[in-house]
């Protein structure tokens, strides 16, 4: 280890006193949970992103599988997502009893790509789950385009993208916020832009859509007398309404939240634009030392206007670890020793062993995601990274090679 120089992870939460303020005021107030900071929070982001409806949960594994039963994907169906991303946004097409099926990314941005997907397509793809890889926004526009073709919904996991955005046709739009997407969701986990410690959220502009996930996240539990279909009995007192009265009226979940979560959510909220700024300004410093290293390729954007907007969750890089003459374990323990963290994201999800064996999937399905994996690490990324750190870590990866210029 390097002596002297502080541990630095690949990401980190960013948690202040007045974070710390929140969520005791809540510890301290009649509610800890199914209380006015949910819908405060709810209202807030959805006010944030641009959206009608959030419906906050307790993590985006929750809200992802929340928007395939609302869109009614289930058995017979396929979602088609990309393989590289977290194992959730294909999970939560086989936990309705769909087949979750994976489209080829674009090499520059490692986001799905839109021409693989044309090719794709088909009468039996229910929904397409487009990912937000490191914060960046897929080709929305061109996606959309070719999955409304086939009547698919589109579900934007923006698990990495909250407060991030992108351009199109001169105009800035929201993840969470354009017409592209029927819905998308958004992860608050720790090592993301904005974090409730453990949380998701599906944000959308059609009702039915909000409707059905606010049942189905409390047991599909209704009190709203507007609602009720009654107990189907004859008996004055087995069917009386009164102010206990609740009817279960689907199976659902307990997919909740707590307001001590939310508290922390809400004021995280506020500070988002702040937390966005400083990891786009540790992006620059990266791309720019990194940029004349023949042995690393630094992460592109789909328009340039783009640089703005994103909110980079992640920093990855392309490194091509045979002119390093290094594995890339090597390359990781090398920077270890030196008091920095890495991370390898993703494995292509197809290539995992329940996927192989319950799918029959295989390698070269996607050529272009296993040749990014390859070659991908991800540097720390997290705002209370100070200039020292990044200086760390950059001159730290560069010596790895000593005739580097």
């Amino acid at each position: 280890m390097s002596p002297g120089q502080a541990f630095i992870p690949y990401g980190c939460q960013s948690i202040d006193q007045s974070d710390i303020d929140a969520v005791c005021e809540t510890l301290q107030s009649d509610f800890l949970t199914c209380g006015p900071k949910v819908e405060e929070f709810e209202q807030e982001f959805s006010s944030f992103v641009g959206a009608k409806h959030a419906v906050v949960v307790a993590n985006a594994t929750a809200a992802l599988h929340l928007a395939m039963m609302v869109a009614g994907v289930s058995s017979g169906d396929r979602v088609i997502t990309s393989p590289n991303t977290f194992l959730s946004s294909a999970n939560c097409a086989h936990f309705v009893g769909a087949t979750p099926d994976f489209c080829d990314i674009d090499p520059a941005t490692y986001n799905l790509c839109p021409a693989a997907l044309k090719n794709m397509m088909g009468n039996d793809v229910k929904a397409v789950i487009p990912v937000a890889y490191a914060g960046q926004s897929a080709d929305m526009p061109s996606i959309a385009a070719i999955a409304r073709q086939h009547n698919a919904v589109i579900v934007e996991d923006a698990s990495h993208g909250t407060g991030g955005g992108f351009t199109h046709e001169g105009k800035a739009y929201k993840q969470g916020g354009h017409p592209w997407a029927d819905m998308t969701v958004f992860s608050f986990h720790p090592v993301k832009t904005l974090t409730t410690g453990e949380g998701g959220i599906l944000v959308t502009d059609n009702d039915e859509y909000a409707h059905r996930a606010r049942l189905l996240r409390a047991h599909g539990i209704t009190r709203d007398p507007a609602t009720f279909q009654g107990l189907g009995s004859n008996n004055p007192e087995l069917s009386e309404q009164g102010p206990w009265y609740y009817e279960m009226q689907d199976i659902g979940y307990n997919f909740r939240i707590t307001d001590i979560q939310c508290a922390l959510g809400l004021n995280q909220l506020r500070k988002l634009p702040s937390f966005i700024k400083r990891r786009q300004e540790i992006v620059s410093l990266y791309n720019k030392a990194f940029a004349d290293v023949s042995w690393i390729s630094t992460p592109s954007t789909r328009h340039p206007d783009d640089k703005e907007h994103i909110s980079w969750h992640l920093y990855t890089l392309q490194i091509d670890f045979a002119a390093l003459n290094m594995s890339r374990s090597e390359v990781m323990l090398a920077l270890r020793e030196k008091n920095i963290g890495s991370q390898v994201l993703y494995i292509p999800v197809y290539l995992q062993p329940f996927y192989r064996s319950t799918f029959g999937y295989d390698e070269g399905k996607c050529p272009r995601a296993e040749a990014y994996y390859t070659k991908a690490l991800s540097l720390p990324l997290y705002p209370k990274l100070s200039d020292e750190d990044v200086e760390h870590v950059i001159a730290t990866l560069i010596s790895l090679k000593s005739d580097t210029i």
